[in-house]
């Protein structure tokens, strides 16, 4: 018989499976959530409208993934007050932490008070909250700009993109592990489907891996090889 793979790190604890298609319906919804449930994965990330059906069906039990708020999603472009309404409500539903889309259009004008002071009142909720960055089309002073800005204000992490576009890369991993200086935890995201580009990622220094395709993943490691 075949042996199953076994040089990968623990994985369920890095993975958090993004439940975010608003086309699902609620039957899809249970099945993802149970499924991510039943592989033991770090959490669920969803949008507000989806996280009170899943804050439901995940219980109350402590062995359950944490769920997460995606504040903002996909790109940022409503007001601070109305961000900071959604992560208030949010958190009220049963969110434990957030991810969030920044202030792009401040940071595009310079305007880098701004976008702090916009993450600085989210930080302010309490729950850990990850930055969610687009490093596809910021520009190198943009990026670094973006990930001292957010370390400032209290970001526990920050995420390579918001899954919109190509694959996340590991090169993108490695610029933000020589920006954040091991002062806040890497997310990667955005086209993680192989086994192969989650070992690049983790290699390259991801803390966290943020799929749609958590279960998949996790069941292809207990597929024999060769």
């Amino acid at each position: 018989m075949s042996a199953i793979r076994t040089d990968f790190p623990d994985l369920p604890p890095l993975l958090d499976q993004a439940i975010l298609d608003p086309l699902l319906n609620d039957e899809q919804l249970h099945e993802l959530c149970d499924a991510s449930c039943q592989e033991d994965v770090r959490a669920i990330c969803t949008t507000p409208q989806q996280l009170p059906l899943l804050r439901k069906r995940l219980g109350s039990s402590d062995r359950r993934p944490n769920l997460i708020a995606a504040i903002g999603f996909p790109f940022g472009a409503i007001p601070s007050e109305l961000k900071q309404a959604e992560a208030e409500w949010a958190a009220s539903q049963g969110a434990e932490e957030f991810d969030v889309v920044p202030n792009f259009r401040a940071l595009a004008n310079g305007a880098i008070n701004v976008f702090a002071d916009e993450l600085g009142a989210l930080c302010g909720l309490g729950l850990p909250l990850r930055v969610i960055l687009d490093m596809v089309r910021l520009n190198q002073d943009q990026l670094a700009v973006a990930v001292e800005a957010s370390i400032d204000a209290g970001a526990t992490g920050v995420q390579t993109g918001n899954g919109f576009g190509p694959a996340c890369h590991p090169d993108q991993v490695l610029q933000l592990v020589a920006l954040c200086r091991e002062r806040c935890v890497i997310k990667a995201a955005g086209g993680i489907h192989s086994i192969e580009l989650i070992g690049e990622l983790v290699k390259a220094g991801a803390g966290l891996l943020g799929t749609s395709s958590a279960p998949q993943l996790l069941r292809s490691l207990r597929q024999p090889v060769g």
